[in-house]
């Protein structure tokens, strides 16, 4: 399914599904929809970041966490979750879901803008991310939570609004540390 078929699925503050819009429409116009958003981590406590891929339709060329999307209507966010861990990653890990947040940003460049009911998962990988999908993704990184801050306060604008939105209440919920992570996954 090309880029231009795609659809969201819209919902209210509650997540109450209200339809369905063709994507570029919704983020033409602002409709919050719904999405997800995982962070992978490794026993080092290492973040797994990826840069977003430059001709993406908006927020090209920014560090993100390691994955994001949306959820088609006939699934679960935790199913997207992983069909885009493979699609944009070149592969699948156990996550758990840990928090959602609403949050609206505008592309300055593309001049969309992102208005989103975001689920936030974690996991854990342990291998080399060598087979990313380069229309995806330009780069990944693993990065130390410590370095990870260093470069936030040095180069915000190097990130996406909603990683940022995320990490923030990773942060606040005290889940950046793998004892944190692990004890996530076992529940």
């Amino acid at each position: 399914m090309s880029q231009q078929e795609e659809h969201v699925v819209l919902v209210d503050r509650d997540g109450k599904v209200l339809g369905t819009e063709e994507k570029m429409a919704a983020h033409q116009k602002g409709l919050l929809h719904k999405a997800f958003s995982v962070f992978i981590f490794n026993e080092k406590g290492e973040m797994l970041l990826q840069q977003r891929a430059f001709d993406k339709y908006h927020f090209g060329g920014l560090w993100s966490n390691s994955c994001c999307s949306h959820p088609r209507l006939a699934e679960t966010a935790k199913q997207a979750a992983h069909r885009r861990l493979e699609e944009e990653l070149g592969f699948d890990t156990p996550i758990k879901e840990v928090f959602d947040f609403i949050y609206r940003a505008e592309d300055s460049v593309s001049q969309l803008i992102e208005h989103e009911l975001d689920s936030v998962f974690v996991g854990f990988y342990e291998e080399p991310v060598t087979n990313f999908n380069p229309a995806e993704v330009h780069a990944v990184k693993w990065i130390s939570i410590a370095d990870l801050f260093r470069d936030l306060s040095m180069n915000s604008q190097d990130y996406t609004y909603w990683f940022k939105t995320a990490l923030l209440e990773l942060t606040n919920r005290d889940l950046l540390s793998v004892s944190a992570i692990k004890a996530v996954m076992s529940k």
